[in-house]
Protein backbone atom coordinates (compact mmCIF):
# COMPACT_ATOMS: atom_id res chain seq x y z
CA UNK A 1 0.00 0.00 0.00
CA UNK A 2 0.88 3.54 -1.14
CA UNK A 3 0.06 6.54 1.26
CA UNK A 4 -1.52 7.27 -2.11
CA UNK A 5 -4.05 4.60 -1.61
CA UNK A 6 -5.45 6.31 1.33
CA UNK A 7 -7.27 9.02 0.04
CA UNK A 8 -10.95 9.49 0.74
CA UNK A 9 -10.64 5.74 2.15
CA UNK A 10 -12.50 5.95 5.78
CA UNK A 11 -11.48 4.99 9.30
CA UNK A 12 -11.40 4.74 12.57
CA UNK A 13 -8.88 5.94 14.83
CA UNK A 14 -7.92 4.94 18.52
CA UNK A 15 -4.76 7.18 20.05
CA UNK A 16 -3.94 6.19 23.47
CA UNK A 17 -1.92 8.85 25.31
CA UNK A 18 0.85 7.40 27.83
CA UNK A 19 3.16 9.72 30.50
CA UNK A 20 6.68 9.35 31.22
CA UNK A 21 6.26 6.17 33.18
CA UNK A 22 4.78 4.56 30.38
CA UNK A 23 0.88 4.68 32.19
CA UNK A 24 -2.17 4.86 30.32
CA UNK A 25 -3.20 8.52 30.71
CA UNK A 26 -6.56 8.65 28.61
CA UNK A 27 -7.26 7.00 25.14
CA UNK A 28 -9.44 8.66 22.45
CA UNK A 29 -11.39 7.24 19.46
CA UNK A 30 -12.07 9.45 15.81
CA UNK A 31 -13.91 8.49 12.86
CA UNK A 32 -13.76 10.03 9.71
CA UNK A 33 -12.90 10.06 5.82
CA UNK A 34 -8.94 11.07 4.68
CA UNK A 35 -8.70 14.29 2.65
CA UNK A 36 -5.09 14.89 2.42
CA UNK A 37 -1.84 12.76 2.25
CA UNK A 38 1.65 14.20 2.12
CA UNK A 39 4.71 11.96 3.16
CA UNK A 40 6.18 14.02 5.41
CA UNK A 41 3.63 16.16 7.25
CA UNK A 42 0.92 13.64 7.35
CA UNK A 43 -2.46 12.07 6.92
CA UNK A 44 -5.46 14.54 7.51
CA UNK A 45 -8.46 12.93 8.54
CA UNK A 46 -11.74 14.91 8.02
CA UNK A 47 -13.52 13.71 11.31
CA UNK A 48 -17.30 12.77 11.85
CA UNK A 49 -19.20 12.56 14.76
CA UNK A 50 -22.64 10.95 15.03
CA UNK A 51 -24.14 14.20 15.33
CA UNK A 52 -24.35 15.82 12.54
CA UNK A 53 -24.87 19.29 14.80
CA UNK A 54 -21.28 18.47 15.88
CA UNK A 55 -18.56 20.53 14.35
CA UNK A 56 -15.26 18.60 14.08
CA UNK A 57 -12.27 19.35 12.38
CA UNK A 58 -9.35 17.61 10.60
CA UNK A 59 -7.00 15.78 12.52
CA UNK A 60 -3.97 14.22 11.50
CA UNK A 61 -1.59 11.17 11.92
CA UNK A 62 2.05 10.70 11.12
CA UNK A 63 2.46 9.64 7.54
CA UNK A 64 3.07 6.18 8.96
CA UNK A 65 1.37 2.86 7.06
CA UNK A 66 2.50 0.24 9.58
CA UNK A 67 -0.50 1.32 12.06
CA UNK A 68 -3.51 1.18 8.86
CA UNK A 69 -5.07 -2.38 9.04
CA UNK A 70 -8.46 -3.21 6.86
CA UNK A 71 -11.03 -3.25 8.96
CA UNK A 72 -13.67 -6.64 9.31
CA UNK A 73 -17.24 -5.27 7.90
CA UNK A 74 -19.77 -4.18 10.34
CA UNK A 75 -20.68 -0.92 12.06
CA UNK A 76 -18.34 0.85 15.15
CA UNK A 77 -19.70 2.55 17.49
CA UNK A 78 -18.72 4.28 20.59
CA UNK A 79 -21.19 7.03 22.17
CA UNK A 80 -19.04 8.33 24.59
CA UNK A 81 -16.52 9.68 21.29
CA UNK A 82 -19.58 10.16 18.93
CA UNK A 83 -18.00 7.60 16.63
CA UNK A 84 -21.09 5.96 14.38
CA UNK A 85 -19.43 4.35 11.07
CA UNK A 86 -20.35 1.35 9.08
CA UNK A 87 -18.43 -0.41 7.62
CA UNK A 88 -14.77 1.95 7.58
CA UNK A 89 -11.66 0.73 5.18
CA UNK A 90 -9.41 1.13 7.93
CA UNK A 91 -8.74 0.79 11.21
CA UNK A 92 -5.82 2.50 12.93
CA UNK A 93 -4.11 2.68 16.01
CA UNK A 94 -1.90 4.95 17.55
CA UNK A 95 0.17 5.24 21.03
CA UNK A 96 1.88 8.72 22.03
CA UNK A 97 4.23 8.87 24.73
CA UNK A 98 4.93 12.35 26.44
CA UNK A 99 8.73 12.81 26.37
CA UNK A 100 9.04 15.67 29.17
CA UNK A 101 7.77 16.98 32.35
CA UNK A 102 5.29 19.17 32.46
CA UNK A 103 5.98 22.52 30.89
CA UNK A 104 4.96 25.94 32.01
CA UNK A 105 2.18 27.44 30.37
CA UNK A 106 2.52 28.34 26.80
CA UNK A 107 5.49 26.22 26.76
CA UNK A 108 5.40 23.27 23.71
CA UNK A 109 4.88 19.90 25.11
CA UNK A 110 6.31 16.90 23.73
CA UNK A 111 5.01 13.90 22.64
CA UNK A 112 6.38 10.65 20.65
CA UNK A 113 3.45 9.23 18.45
CA UNK A 114 4.44 5.00 17.44
CA UNK A 115 2.23 3.71 15.50
CA UNK A 116 0.38 0.28 16.69
CA UNK A 117 1.68 -2.21 14.60
CA UNK A 118 -0.55 -5.49 16.21
CA UNK A 119 -3.43 -5.72 14.33
CA UNK A 120 -6.83 -4.11 16.67
CA UNK A 121 -8.65 -6.88 18.52
CA UNK A 122 -12.22 -5.96 16.74
CA UNK A 123 -15.03 -7.06 19.18
CA UNK A 124 -12.48 -8.21 21.99
CA UNK A 125 -13.30 -4.59 23.92
CA UNK A 126 -16.71 -3.23 25.09
CA UNK A 127 -15.31 0.23 24.20
CA UNK A 128 -15.92 -0.19 20.63
CA UNK A 129 -17.43 -3.32 18.60
CA UNK A 130 -18.99 -3.77 15.39
CA UNK A 131 -22.23 -4.75 15.23
CA UNK A 132 -24.21 -6.99 12.29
Amino acid sequence: MQIEDLLLKTCVIGVSYFDLQGELMKQNQYAGQVVKVDAEQGISIQLRHSDAAVKVAEFIVPPHLDAWFKAPPGRYQHAASGVDMENPDYLVTWNVYRTQEDTAEGQHEWWEWVPNTERPQVGQSPDMTPSA
